[in-house]
């Protein structure tokens, strides 16, 4: 008789902790690691890992499967990279607490924020809720292949207590401050990992309305942080833009000091205020040496928009000419584009752009628009810009990126890093994921359904960053997947997961290193309603165990649902045995 669940034989573990790699044996039982090591009984299920690396399942702490996780139990595409725990209510935004009359906007600003398709959503939302705690128990209630956490969203609690005078952006009054407070510490109580909100005026509703959390005014924030603290349960997470830096970290910094809480902030460089990032990391080094748990939420790679023609956006959006064929189906695009009369007037149009740095640069950015292979290059070089080719071959760059857009027969998709690629490397980038305050965030999954496909982060940490870079060092692959795991764990407060080690939760990844591979994204129309969204697939991923049963297989799901909702932060099982501690 096997003595074992799974046995992963002879791979070469990397246990999340940070330190060198082995090779070992791990055996599961009962959802929880038993042994790493040389391992002498047999497993019901035997995964031979050799010539393979193993390493604890990934958590990925900033999602927006909010909706999505109600009615998909595999939160695709963040399971086809290796993620076994998807955190989500980020940025301020979520669909709890709601009052009935307040679904359509909420709706409306999910889907201007985070651009999910509204018609998506409001097919897939059963809205079998009205507070947080009746939201998680539907998320409970949901079938599910991987382990969810929630945070209580700004915005929703706001509108539940002031109305509209929320998207109206008006202050909160004490009152109101004090009834937010309890809604959040209730939602605490009810298990919500967190708290978090938006202070970006990048995030608008489907309307065009800003986010109803932009100007909360301190005694709100600290009114709720207070509570929090008093609590003792929580960790904050929130975006903001800090164009008066020291003065806006002030006031999030206060919020840590009068909870004691952990904080996470978004961690971005923006072409238009380029040096901010680095005075916001420079402002949480100051707080950490203060003891002070704030850290900055860094992503691997540019924030990048995919254009094209079967995305949401593409370079002539903002021509008359083409507008005549947009949104057309994919056929009739082509046979127009393909029209060397149509061709001609669309090439030597302007575009006519509304007031706004980011529509424009999207229209006119030749030097930031790269083509998008079935090999994805998340660190092009500036020589491969549309520009930079333009230039060398006497063509518009406006006929560059036409030219790309149709290749693969119209489904090819154009490369924009609108944030994190100011100096046409990753070399910021390279300095957030270094800085000792930072963590490894901002994948969106679930989010941006038709512009952005950032989901496979976990994915490039590893290969660009681990084993395939060019334009710059590498980083050790033992420190990466501790970034993935151990370090993202403690972030949010899951003591129970991210290292390899007896004791621990079952969340394992096997995965051909040598064969890792991101192939290109392409948009799918799977979603509610017919809805699109932007998918990434991988060659690599042998298993996924979730809950010690493997539930994804080279990234597909097997049918195993052994995923759970998480309430609240979960300590380190008493039995765990790991030598780092």
């Amino acid at each position: 008789m096997s003595q074992h669940d799974i046995v992963i034989r002879g791979g070469t573990v990397y246990d999340g902790t940070g330190g060198a790699p082995f090779a070992a044996d791990v055996a599961i039982d009962d959802g929880v690691i038993t042994a790493v090591g040389k391992v002498a009984g047999s497993g019901a299920e035997e995964i031979d890992a050799r010539a393979q690396i193993v390493t604890p399942g990934f958590i990925d702490v900033h999602t927006h499967y909010d909706g999505q996780v109600t009615w998909d139990p595999f939160l695709q595409p963040s399971t086809f990279h290796g993620v076994t725990t998807a955190v989500m209510g980020n940025c301020g935004v979520g669909f709890a607490p709601c009052k009935p009359e307040q679904r359509e906007w909420l709706l409306g600003l999910m889907e201007g924020v985070e651009d999910i398709p509204g018609t998506a959503l409001a097919e897939g939302i059963k809205w079998n809720w009205e507070s947080f705690a009746e939201y998680m128990d539907a998320v409970a209630a949901s079938p599910l292949a991987l382990d969810v956490g929630l945070q209580i969203p700004h915005a929703a609690v706001r509108a539940y207590v002031m109305g509209e005078r929320a998207p109206a952006l008006e202050p909160a009054t004490e009152a109101e401050t004090e009834e937010m407070a309890r809604l959040v510490v209730e939602a605490l109580e009810a298990g919500a990992l967190g708290f978090s909100t938006s202070r970006t005026v990048k995030h608008k509703d489907v309307k065009g309305g800003s986010t109803p959390t932009l100007k909360a005014e301190a005694m709100e924030l600290h009114g709720i942080a207070r509570a929090m603290g008093k609590a003792g349960k929580g960790v904050l997470q929130l975006i903001a833009d800090f164009k008066d830096t020291d003065a806006e970290f002030a006031m999030l910094r206060g919020m840590v000091e009068l909870s004691g809480r952990p904080m996470s902030i978004t961690i971005e460089q923006d072409d238009r205020w380029p040096d901010v990032w680095a005075r916001v990391l420079d402002n949480i080094a100051a707080a950490n040496a203060d003891g002070l748990p704030i850290k900055g939420q860094v992503p691997p790679r540019a924030t990048g928009l995919l254009l094209g023609l079967t995305a949401s956006l593409n370079p002539f959006i903002m021509h008359q000419t083409f507008r005549q064929i947009w949104g057309a189906p994919l056929e009739q695009q082509l046979k127009a584009l393909n029209d060397p009369e149509f061709r001609a007037r669309l090439l030597a149009e302007e575009p006519e752009y509304p007031a706004g740095e980011i529509v424009e640069m999207l229209c006119v950015g030749y030097h930031k628009m790269f083509a998008l292979g079935e090999r994805p290059d998340y660190e092009p070089a500036p020589e491969t810009s549309a520009r930079a080719v333009a230039e060398r071959t006497g063509k518009h760059p406006r006929e560059v990126v036409l030219d790309w857009m149709l290749e693969r027969d119209g489904k090819a998709l154009l490369y924009f890093p609108l944030m994190n690629y100011h100096c046409g490397s990753l070399a910021d980038v390279e300095k957030m994921l270094t800085h000792p305050n930072t963590a490894f965030g901002l994948s969106d999954g679930g989010a941006h359904c038709g512009i952005i496909c950032d989901v496979s982060f976990p994915t490039t940490l590893l290969t660009h960053w681990g084993r395939d870079r060019t334009r710059g060092r590498k980083l050790p692959l033992e420190w990466l997947v501790h970034g993935l795991t151990g370090r993202n764990a403690d972030l949010v407060g899951l003591h129970d997961r991210g290292i390899l080690a007896p004791g621990m939760k079952a969340d394992v990844n096997v995965i051909d290193f040598d064969r890792l591979t991101l192939h290109s994204p392409h948009i799918v129309n799977d979603l509610p309603a017919g809805g699109k969204r932007l998918i990434q697939k991988t060659d690599g991923y042998t298993a996924s165990i979730v809950s010690g049963a493997v539930a994804f297989r080279n990234g597909e799901p097997t049918g195993v649902l052994g995923g759970r909702l998480i309430r609240g932060a979960q300590a380190r099982p008493s039995g765990a045995r790991i030598a780092a501690d």
